[in-house]
């Protein structure tokens, strides 16, 4: 509805404070750069009465806060609109112009016409609003360092002076209103007003961004950055821009076989506009242009940048000012023209949809301890010959709270080792005293050496042989203030938790911290319980998470590859959007994604296993990583309630099943696997991995189908569904001899995995294979479906008469109830489990901390989660050197099941978005978990579900919060239907609750918001 005011029947004055909050537009808070047209609102209510929703709102949208009224509002009225609908609602008014705040409220009455409130106004500022890198840009151009030769030494440094604006004279200068600087590079850059590194909001403070502007396929898009630079402008009669321009993705090595990589390099450039606006109604620009008055140098402190192998900073070459105003840049080379667009004419330049990658002080971390190793002894008596290193203990700090804030000397020879106590992904930021010209060199890695064959070094020195040809170094060369010179990089980043630092000449190192950067910046999920084991874990997936989530979803953040591995994306997507909000983020990625199915994609249709770029993107075989590209478009959905990713990737989609199909036919297998279940103990075909994969995707975009109103397609995609699985059944569901089989057997594994036995033969019966068959039902009977469960479980159990059953097994070399899954059995494992009635199996993996298991590195000291399930080990050792990441959260897919069905905060995928959910918590039957405690941030406000078991009932206590406009179903483990109580009174009696039945021990109800504490007796 549109237009006009529209009085709501029973109005009532009474409403909670802040009762409507939580405003996003685009799933944002007050965003800058909004280049939607019919951008996307959403809010919440929060109340504390029960069964709270909303049975109409109106959006007020107006030039300014004082129009935000029912018959001044200007932009759009949108009249009262009964509908429950508060997640992605789409903007209906008048066209927004570019480069312009509007401000918006929304009034929520709730079903029975009471208001329940108006929310306090929000704002939102469109971008440049367009797309060709032209309109909107008042003639800026990429320009970059005239003469500049790419890959020689120093990072471009360009700036650009003007005066603001007079009227008439100097002295009657008007009133800066506001100021906007509009950014974009062909590399990374770090952008500087009036002397000032431009930053962006935080936690109530500032802090800067890192790499801005992230990675694309920059032949077919480019992102650029708004920020608002207001009390920057205002502070001088002129303005100063001043921009550092790194290599970043666009220009390393990390791009190799991409379409935009050159071997001689490609030129470094940047695009900018700054808006000035005045309280007098004029305005002013200034913009990137050759002939703009521009200086550019290439010898400033920056001397060498890389995205693999670090940055290395001369102070000495410093060039105090060059960001402010006065400073001579007389002896400065010109700039000039990149003729970037020229090469990539349908490039386009848009502006970046969500937040940026940052440094997140939050969760800075200082040493636990600092090493100062002064040599190497004992070569000859360590089991691989390198020995140990020689600890000076009088400057060694094993005190954290001392190691935290202590300063160590070191001299030429010595070794400084510090631990931050956890691997992350950023900088350091080190503070030094020291000579001029003394080369400080700080080395980053992940681990520290042992005395095992795979070891590096001598034991006790910083383990870097994982990084194969990444340098990971950060190189400083003092300048030699006596006070002191302080230190981070910002044109690279490192996956860390120790750093080796050595000097040319003795100095001191006063301090130092890892600067934690990540895309994740919001937080929106927790599970603990009361194993401290279970918490580590859960610890370790979010910290791979901040790491991985950079500008793009990584495989890892620290050897030569730090890629967007699209199987590891969607394999973790639903525990990354449980765990934040990164629904922008994974939406951002699947346009990247779509981008290199056009780039490098078989035929332009198949989706690819690397996005961005064309590092290892090898054509065909892509099957469980290619499928990336319908995955995730249906999980971003499915968590978010918003069907605009599918509507806006469904051609994509649809291409590539299409592509499918031609290159299978009625065979209906699937594309074939480089992959299949990758690092998987067990071996299962890659053929049939790909074969369900196709299944999968098939029936994935039937349910998307019906959502976005394609029903003839959806049911186009339920026979293809259909047929899939009666080709599967055929040729890998035995039942010769009265015997169900999968024959997981039928085909190779990864012809490509590294480190792998070539020796080693894929097997029926796997358990990846077992789980996809039960997941989508390919099989014919219930009995069938039994003994398939029974399979499954003897697989895990793994016990002497399996084992004595299966001597050529994989899994006689392992314990009992273990896993034997990898990347693509990872995350349908618990949840299998689970849904076919083993959480006991569940719970005997999770808990497990014999190899292969999740807990095995937490007991190993990982403070992230491995690539492999062995990547150390106390007995062996290093895992295989020439693929080993300590930091690669893939397998920590499991923290889905934490949530859905331990806390028990599941989706139901016929609600998306949570809109309708199902709190189920399931008990640890093995007795050893007796406490949970969930939250999830839904778009509908937190839920939450906690659980403790009180052996003295045995009684389960039980407490949940159902946020306002949602509901939920209910199921507990109860003896009896009246055993779930709120107080002394049966839940099916409690007032709005909707009693659903008591099956198999377990009672249901359909329970509206509110906050409930219930007991029931367990048996």
């Amino acid at each position: 509805m549109g237009g006009g005011s529209t009085a709501h029947a029973a109005s009532s004055p009474r409403t909670e404070i802040d009762a409507v909050s939580g405003l996003t537009v685009e799933h944002r808070t007050d965003p800058l750069g909004v280049d939607a047209a019919r951008p996307r609102f959403g809010w919440r209510i929060r109340s504390a009465a029960r069964g709270q929703s909303q049975g109409a709102y109106q959006i007020l949208v107006a030039s300014s806060p004082d129009k935000l009224t029912a018959a001044r509002a200007d932009v759009w009225n949108s009249g009262s609109v009964h509908s429950s609908d508060s997640v992605a609602v789409r903007y209906a008014g008048k066209p927004l112009r570019a480069s312009t705040r509007y401000h918006w409220t929304v009034t929520v009455w709730d079903a029975e016409g009471r208001t329940v409130g108006t929310a306090s106004p929000s704002f939102f500022e469109t971008g440049l609003m367009s797309t060709d890198g032209v309109a909107g840009w008042d003639g800026a151009q990429w320009i970059g360092m005239k003469g500049k030769t790419p890959n020689s030494p120093g990072a471009p440094m360009l700036r650009k002076e003007e005066s603001l604006r007079t009227a008439g004279s100097a002295q009657n200068r008007p009133q800066v209103r506001e100021a906007r600087l509009y950014v974009s590079a062909l590399g990374v850059y770090e952008a500087y007003v009036n002397g000032h590194h431009v930053t962006v909001p935080q936690d109530g403070s500032t802090t800067m961004e890192l790499l801005a502007p992230g990675w694309t396929n920059y032949d077919a898009r480019v992102n650029y950055m708004t920020y608002d630079v207001t009390d920057l402008v205002t502070r001088e009669p002129d303005v100063t821009l001043g921009i550092v321009l790194g290599n970043g993705w666009y220009n390393g090595r990390v791009s190799e076989g991409s379409t935009y990589y050159s071997e001689d390099g490609n030129a470094l450039a940047v695009k900018a506009k700054l808006l000035i606006r005045y309280a007098d109604g004029t305005s002013q620009t200034v913009v990137t242009r050759p002939d703009g008055g521009w200086k550019a140098t290439d010898t400033g402190p920056y001397r060498a940048d890389d995205i693999y192998d670090g940055e290395t900073y001369d102070a000495r070459m410093e060039l105090p000012g060059w960001t402010s105003h006065g400073f001579d840049d007389t002896a400065w080379s010109d700039v000039e023209r990149v003729a970037f667009e020229d090469k990539y004419p349908d490039s386009q330049l848009l502006a970046y949809p969500g937040e940026t990658a940052r440094l997140m002080s939050r969760w800075d971390r200082r040493p636990q301890s600092i090493t100062v190793a002064t040599g190497v002894t004992g070569q000859d008596g360590s089991p691989n010959g390198r020995g140990r290193i020689v600890v000076d203990a009088a400057r060694t700090v094993t005190d954290p709270a001392k190691a935290a804030s202590a300063s160590v000397t070191i001299g030429s020879g010595d070794t400084a080792v510090f631990d931050l106590g956890q691997n992350m992904v950023g900088v350091a930021r080190y503070s030094l005293r020291g000579p001029a010209g003394a080369r400080v060199e700080f080395r980053f890695g992940e681990m520290l050496n042992d005395d095992s064959v795979g070891a590096d070094g001598p034991e006790g020195s910083v383990y870097r042989a994982n990084l194969r040809s990444a340098k990971a170094t950060s190189t400083y060369i003092l300048k030699g203030d006596r006070h002191g010179e302080t230190h981070q990089d910002s044109l690279t980043f490192y996956g860390f938790r120790y750093v080796s630092v050595t000097a040319t000449d003795t100095v001191t190192v006063t301090g130092l911290t890892g600067k934690v950067a990540t895309s994740a910046i919001r937080e929106t999920g927790t599970v603990t319980t009361n194993d401290p084991d279970i918490n580590q874990l859960a610890d370790n997936i979010r910290w791979g998470q901040r790491g991985n989530y950079l500008w793009v979803p990584t495989d890892c953040p620290q050897r030569d590859e730090r890629l967007g591995w699209t199987g590891d994306t969607q394999v973790f997507a639903t525990t990354g959007l449980y765990n934040a909000d990164a629904g922008v983020f994974l939406s951002h990625f699947q346009d990247t994604v779509v981008d290199s199915q056009a780039v490098y994609g078989m035929d332009k249709a198949q989706f690819t296993g690397v996005a961005p770029g064309g590092k290892y993107n090898w054509p065909g075989g892509g099957g469980g990583w290619a499928d990336c590209g319908v995955i995730l478009p249906w999980t971003v959905w499915q968590m978010t309630g918003d069907a605009t990713v599918v509507k806006d990737n469904w051609h994509a989609m649809t291409r590539y099943l299409e592509w499918i199909r031609q290159q299978t036919g009625d065979t209906y297998a699937g594309q074939g696997s480089f992959t299949g279940d990758w690092l998987a103990p067990q071996k299962t075909s890659a053929q049939l991995m790909s074969d369900v994969y196709y299944g999968y995707a098939a029936r994935l975009m039937a349910q998307m189908a019906r959502e976005i109103g394609r029903t003839a397609e959806g049911e186009a995609y339920e026979r293809l569904f259909a047929r899939i699985k009666q080709a599967f059944i055929t040729k890998y569901l035995s039942t010769e001899g009265g015997r169900v089989t999968v024959k997981s057997s039928l085909g190779d594994a990864s012809p490509i995995e590294p480190g792998a036995d070539p020796d080693e033969k894929t097997e029926d019966n796997s358990q990846s294979a077992l789980l996809w068959v039960l997941k989508l039902g390919f099989y014919e009977t219930e009995a069938q479906r039994r003994t398939l469960v029974g399979l499954l479980a003897d697989n895990i159990g793994n016990d002497a008469a399996y084992k004595a059953a299966h001597p050529n097994s994989r899994r006689v070399k392992y314990a009992e109830n273990t896993l034997s899954v990898g990347f693509l059995g990872v995350n349908v494992l618990a949840p299998v489990l689970t849904e076919e009635g083993r959480p006991d199996l569940a719970y005997k993996l999770l808990h497990q901390d014999a190899l292969p298991s999740w807990l095995y590195s937490v007991r190993n000291g990982a403070t992230t989660v491995w690539e492999r399930w062995n990547s150390y080990s106390g007995d062996d050792g290093f895992g295989p050197v020439s693929m080993n990441s300590f930091n690669h959260y893939a397998y920590g897919a499991i923290m889905e099941w934490m949530y859905a069905y331990m806390a028990g905060i599941a989706r139901d995928p016929d609600s998306p978005g949570f809109k309708h959910f199902v709190l189920q918590p399931h008990i640890d039957p093995t007795g050893r978990i007796t406490q949970v405690s969930g939250s999830y941030e839904s778009p509908y406000g937190e839920i939450r579900s906690e659980w403790a078991v009180d052996d003295t009932g045995p009684t389960l206590v039980y407490d949940a919060v159902v946020p306002a406009n949602s509901e939920a179903t209910l199921r507990l483990p109860s003896v009896s239907a009246d055993s779930v109580r709120e107080g002394r009174t049966p839940l099916a009696g409690v007032e709005g609750v909707r009693f659903l039945g008591h099956t198999d021990g377990v009672a249901s109800h359909r329970v509206p918001s509110g906050r409930y504490h219930l007991t029931t007796r367990l048996r």
